[in-house]
């Protein structure tokens, strides 16, 4: 993956595009903002290092897990082939699809609907970034991880989780490695705090 490429497009991304009128005055500021429905739009600071992390390349098949604003998707599209994105509340995919239309993209294939479990019909994915926090590792995100994935994941209880680093070996084997403390939403569904494994 390109750094400067990733780093200077991130850059150009305005932020306040992704946010609702009343919140484009802190667009700005490296810190989470709400963007309607108990869901946030993540600092900057960590969705760039979530994306280094992830290391998305040109022929990448990606797959996002909570749309939210499109901001994220917006850096994962630009770097990967084909970004596969699942957002489960409705007005919020809708407002993200029109905005990621606006950029131009068509490298871009949206879900509605629980993406705990991920998008098995489009699987396996050499990347899967998920804006969410798990209560535990969803066991179907990891099968669908290609040979020589990376997935980037909050996982742990809801008010500090760990961010993980996910990557499969060339003979299937998971490695974990935990990067650092992190405060994310929940990711609802089978995975959620409350239903965790």
């Amino acid at each position: 993956m390109d750094h400067q490429e990733l780093t200077t497009y991130f850059r150009s991304l305005d932020r306040s595009f992704f946010v609702g009128d009343d919140m484009k005055q802190y667009a700005g500021l490296d810190r989470p903002l709400p963007i309607g429905y108990d869901q946030t739009i993540s600092q900057p600071s960590l969705v760039l290092e979530m994306t280094k992390l992830l290391e998305p390349e040109k022929d990448s098949k990606t797959l996002e897990i909570g749309t939210g604003s499109g901001f994220q998707t917006a850096l994962l599209a630009k770097m990967s082939m084909e970004v596969y994105t699942v957002e489960r509340i409705g007005e919020l995919m809708k407002k993200a699809k029109e905005r990621l239309n606006a950029l131009n993209f068509s490298n871009i294939f949206y879900k509605t609907g629980d993406g705990s479990t991920g998008w098995q019909e489009h699987a396996p994915y050499d990347r899967i970034m998920v804006t969410a926090a798990a209560g535990s590792l969803p066991d179907e995100l990891v099968e669908q991880l290609a040979i020589g994935g990376r997935m980037v994941i909050p996982v742990g209880p809801p008010h500090l989780q760990e961010l993980k680093l996910v990557t499969k070996t060339d003979n299937g084997d998971i490695n974990i490695r935990t990067v650092e403390l992190v405060r994310f939403v929940e990711l609802k569904g089978q995975y959620g705090w409350n239903n965790k494994k």
